[in-house]
């Protein structure tokens, strides 16, 4: 799987349209980038970027983003009401696809090294990429802002982690971090009273809320504020009373597991000095900030939410407490909204969640999965939910010859070319052979003979799927591999230096050749398997399926193979010949057998 990074730039200019359009233009000139969102605000003179692409392109980028907005934005003639300390105020790099955040850090870093060596800007790292814990907070490492760098560059406690510890008049100072996806997600309400929203967003929001007595049930909020007294410290969440702060915190740390001291800290208290102000009431969930609106345009109110770290508190988690806490309250969740765009593996999860709510197979394809959570959600509700334009990471089937019609296809195979050929062929037989044992598994979940098996049929159905996506990449993988030999025979051969350069071309485009296929075999081995588990299942009215599945996959098996070993010759590599030749070992021979017995199998059940 490719690697996906979302970076997501904000830059101190939100009212000179033509500057932003030159900062995009630069990003955009970097192939493999692709540009999400333009957000300028004019109160706020700052516009937020979003564009998303694999590492290289992204780090590209992002440096070329900083050093068109350092010629462009002076800040010595800045204003806005947002924070800012820099023409590129903040610059983090988000993990989406195939990426861990510790790729983002590396990122963060080499970007951030390359700002200050070649612009002169210093450079402060944030949130996952900080060098020490107290430049985690964003807010601390920007504290001062940008008229504050003087003072705050001359202390060496606060010297960049890359740059000069100089004052850079005109573009100031940049945050470079790494986080986790934020998605901006609303949850509708079949009402337009504000105070309803807000009853479910402090009930669900990390912050909480202040704890009530009284008059709470079915809307807490009408209830009677309980605060510190001396001698007096509630617990938020039960009806524990301590006498002290510290009797309080030592209870809240064995019963929730928490630490009361940074509790009240986060929110902006001291615990040092709480008498006289309000219990907090924990939140539902952590990593959730939270409050609620009216949109006119909906003509309904919102639980307008950030989830910051959606691996952690999933976005359907969120839902779902929601509609619980809505209907205790005699209202109605009609549905939600996700505001700008959200990873495919937060979709993947809520799919797979209300799939097994239904007891519904999760092995299906990923686009489906996909349109299983959007109308589970009801993401439709107040605008549409374009999977395409909403969802990112979202692995895609592309490829020149996968895109074909089947009818194209035959016809491409059928050219006087030597590629599409046999390999291609090979790994769209196997891709079947997968596709139909998940069609025997998905179409035996639901049965009621086969309730039992649930979660190990749904687990076979999503392991085939894997192996019928990963087969279906190889068929353009094997026309791409076979397209390197073509190209190191057009090289140039007019010199022996030239000669010498073809010839290792050549041979490295062989092996690329034979690679891909030994790969396609392997696959396909394992999709034998998964039929012989299809058939094993005993669902009579699909067995013809799986035998057909294995018939599709024992020929990817021998199909690969015979273009592994048509290409192994041409390698003039004794070494890796020898250890081709051994992985192939005795993988027809195996797969021979296995499509036998699944054959036997099936026919005995006729």
């Amino acid at each position: 799987m490719k690697k996906i990074i979302e970076c997501v730039p904000n830059f101190s200019e939100g009212r000179n349209l033509a500057v932003i359009q030159e900062i995009t233009d630069t990003i955009e000139s970097v192939q493999g980038i692709q540009l999400l969102d333009v957000d300028p605000g004019e109160s706020t003179n700052r516009t937020v970027v979003t564009f998303i692409g694999e590492p290289e392109p992204v780090k590209e980028a992002a440096f070329r983003a900083v050093k068109k907005a350092s010629e462009l934005i002076d800040m010595t003639k800045h204003s806005g009401e947002h924070a800012r300390f820099g023409a590129t105020d903040v610059c983090p790099f988000i993990p989406v696809a195939g990426a861990t955040m510790k790729d983002c850090v590396a990122i963060a870093r080499e970007v951030g090294q390359r700002i200050g060596d070649e612009l002169a800007i210093p450079v402060y790292l944030y949130e996952n990429a900080a060098s020490v814990p107290e430049r985690q907070n964003l807010a601390k490492v920007r504290s001062g802002e940008y008229e504050g760098l003087p003072d705050k560059l001359a202390n060496p406690h606060w010297k960049p982690d890359f740059g000069p510890a100089k004052f850079n008049k005109k573009s100031g100072a940049t945050a470079i971090g790494a986080r986790e996806f934020l998605i901006a997600y609303n949850i509708n309400l079949n009402t337009t009273d504000r105070r309803y929203a807000n009853e479910i967003a402090y009930e669900i929001r990390e912050r909480g809320r202040w704890k009530r007595i009284g008059n709470i049930a079915p809307f807490y909020y009408k209830g009677d504020v309980v605060y510190f007294e001396e001698g007096k410290y509630a617990d938020g969440n039960s009806d524990f009373v301590a006498g002290t702060f510290e009797e309080l915190a030592k209870f809240y740390k064995e019963k929730y597991g928490n630490d009361l001291y940074e509790r009240y800290k986060s929110i902006g208290l001291d615990p040092k000095n709480l008498i006289g102000r309000p219990v907090y009431k924990d939140g539902l969930f952590t990593h959730v900030k939270g409050i609620g609106w009216v949109v006119e345009d909906y003509h309904c109110a919102q639980i307008s939410m950030n989830l910051t770290n959606y691996k952690i508190t999933a976005a359907h988690d969120v839902l779902e407490a929601a509609r619980r806490l809505a209907v205790e309250r005699g209202i109605v969740v009609t549905g939600s909204e996700v505001v700008g765009v959200v990873p495919y593996d937060a979709m993947q999860k809520a799919g797979r969640f209300y799939l097994q709510q239904m007891q519904k197979s999760t092995g299906i394809p990923a686009r489906d999965i996909v349109t299983t959570a959007v109308q589970a959600m009801g993401l439709n509700d107040v605008a549409e939910f374009d999977i395409d334009k909403k969802v990112i990471g979202l692995t895609l089937q592309e490829g020149p010859l996968v895109n074909l019609k089947i009818t194209e296809f035959v016809d491409e195979v059928s050219r006087d070319t030597p590629a599409p050929g046999g390999g291609s062929i090979a790994a769209l037989a196997g891709a079947l052979g997968a596709a139909l044992a998940s069609m025997v598994v998905n179409l035996s979940v639901g049965k009621g003979e086969f309730d039992d098996q649930y979660r190990p049929l749904c687990e076979l159905a999503e392991k085939a799927q894997a192996a019928k996506d990963e087969l279906v990449r190889a068929v353009d993988a094997d026309t791409e591999a076979f397209n390197e030999v073509i190209a190191g025979m057009r090289m140039a051969k007019d010199t022996a230096a030239q000669l010498d350069l073809r010839a290792q071309a050549i041979q490295a485009g062989y092996k690329s050749a034979a690679r891909v296929p030994l790969r396609t075999a392997e696959i396909c081995r394992a999709v034998l398997d998964f039929c012989q588990a299809a058939a094993n299942i005993g669902n009579m009215a699909v067995m013809s399926d799986a035998g057909v599945g294995a018939l599709m996959a024992y020929a990817g098996v021998q199909g690969a193979i015979h273009n592994v070993r048509i290409n192994l010759p041409h390698t003039k590599d004794e070494a890796f010949i020898a250890e081709m030749n051994a992985k192939l070992g005795s993988l027809l021979s195996e797969s021979k057998a296995l499509c036998d017995a699944i054959q036997t199998q099936v026919e005995s059940s006729f």
